[in-house]
């Protein structure tokens, strides 16, 4: 017999930041599962920055939302109904399909969770897609080492968070930005990072200079612009940058950097990368993350919001400078 599910839609695609406007929302009907699918009802969502690219036409690395269709995103969910054995009624599983409450899909396409170790919701942050970019970025492109200097730029964001948090498990010196003084007394308090600042608050080199004042030599990027040129002046010798994100480019272009030719003196490399191009690595990252998080060495620190009707202003709010907004944006839905 189908469920009735709601979702919520993509209605017009964003001229700058995105409002209320460009989101719809939809009732539909799931049909039963077929041999080898299960149904599963949707308990948390994902909310990330790069889903405002996806807004956007055009080509990219991830093909963009359509218009009068579902948004995507991760999600972790419970099966409900099922006619695959390996995965019965009751089991916990991550998918992509987020922002709705119910779908139908094939079994070899989710991917089981085990809450008995974690909350649900932290396999969409420190132990999911979030945590593994920050290991990734850190580890296998910048090649960070015991001992060394990080720049963390929206440190206190989930990918931000996640890599000082993980770069201080590995003995690392940790410097971070964020946009707002409760989120500079965050990071120093409880990410424990060795400076905070805020990028609003003087010129971020000023502040490079004064947390890192022998240079750095790695810089997580997740904002571009002016973060990336005032890091590419504090890099030392032979630094490596690993290009994440670009925030502050997102909602409107901003310029620079303007001084990518000091890259060339200092031999610098710059790596961007796609967490979806690594995704083999998650097993050794999850024998690293999950140990840490249950002992308490790795924090999973949340903004929780309720119901699919509040996911598009959660969005709105991620991709607004100075939001209230700590740590992985999640969205909880009713079971």
């Amino acid at each position: 017999m189908p469920i009735e599910s709601h979702e919520v839609r993509l209605a017009s695609r964003p001229q700058g930041a995105p409002t209320a406007e460009n989101f719809s929302f939809a009732t539909v009907e799931v049909a039963e599962p077929g041999p080898g699918e299960v149904m599963v009802r949707n308990v948390c969502m994902s909310v990330d920055p790069y889903m405002r690219g996806r807004m956007n036409e055009g080509r990219s690395y991830v093909p963009a939302f359509e218009i009068g269709k579902p948004l995507e995103g991760s999600a972790v969910g419970r099966v409900i109904a099922s006619r695959d054995a390996a995965l019965p009624v009751g089991t916990h599983v991550l998918s992509f399909l987020g922002w709705r409450e119910v779908y139908v899909a094939a079994a070899a396409r989710l991917q089981v969770v085990d809450v008995s170790r974690a909350a649900a919701s932290a396999y969409l942050g420190v132990l999911g897609i979030t945590g593994l970019t920050a290991w990734v970025g850190l580890f296998r492109v910048a090649g960070l080492k015991a001992g060394e200097t990080v720049f963390v730029s929206a440190g206190a964001g989930a990918v931000g968070g996640a890599v000082c948090q993980l770069a201080r498990l590995h003995g690392c010196r940790v410097v971070a930005s964020a946009s707002s003084a409760a989120k500079v007394e965050y990071l120093r308090e409880e990410l424990k990072v060795d400076y905070a600042f805020s990028y609003l608050d003087g010129a971020p080199l000023d502040h490079l200079r004064r947390g890192a004042p022998e240079g750095i030599h790695v810089y997580f990027d997740n904002t571009g612009g002016p973060q990336l040129e005032a890091a590419l002046y504090a890099l030392r010798d032979f630094g490596r940058v690993a290009l994440c994100g670009g925030i502050a480019n997102y909602n409107t272009p901003a310029p620079g950097p303007r001084n990518l030719t000091v890259a060339i003196g200092k031999r610098l490399r710059l790596e961007g990368f796609i967490v979806s191009d690594h995704m083999k690595e998650m097993p050794a990252f999850l024998a690293e993350a999950l140990p840490a998080l249950e002992s308490g060495r790795l924090a999973s620190r949340e903004t929780v919001v309720e119901g699919l009707e509040a996911a598009p202003g959660a969005l709105m709010d991620l991709l607004h400078p100075g939001a209230g907004n700590v740590g992985k944006m999640v969205v909880k839905l009713a079971e």
